[in-house]
């Protein structure tokens, strides 16, 4: 039996109407005990920018989302500690692209994979706003 790893696109929006859409491809799957990469696209803020960091969450079916880490604007990484010696995150500033790369995959890895953006809040932004279309 293979990993199972679903993707899905996440949609954000920033206060002042701006659109951040984060993309990643559709589902795949990976014989146990071999890697996987999952990239993300994003658009609306850039990789480099000090304000924002990007995270990669996991869903397995009927389970509680787990958080897996997370790459700064600077390119530095943390995660969590049970899982960062299977999982990498990477980018690629000139694709904005940022990459999950996991190793020796096993079926308990399988699960909805999310990227995600880091949400920001200041006293001038903090406040409800109607997502504009992307």
């Amino acid at each position: 039996m293979g990993v199972i790893v679903a993707l899905a696109v996440l949609l954000a929006t920033l206060s002042y109407g701006y659109c951040v859409e984060l993309t990643q491809p559709g589902s795949m799957v990976v014989t146990p005990g071999h890697s996987l990469t999952i990239s993300c696209k994003v658009s609306g803020y850039s990789l480099t920018d000090s304000s924002y960091a990007t995270h990669w969450i996991r869903q397995p079916a009927g389970k509680a989302l787990e958080w897996i880490g997370y790459i700064g604007s600077g390119g530095g990484t943390g995660y969590k500690d049970s899982l960062k010696s299977k999982f990498t995150i990477s980018r690629d500033t000139s694709s904005s692209t940022v990459s999950l790369q996991g190793s020796s995959l096993q079926t308990g890895d399988t699960a909805v994979y999310y990227c995600a953006r880091e949400s920001q809040c200041s006293k001038a932004t903090a406040g409800l706003y109607k997502n504009p279309p992307c």
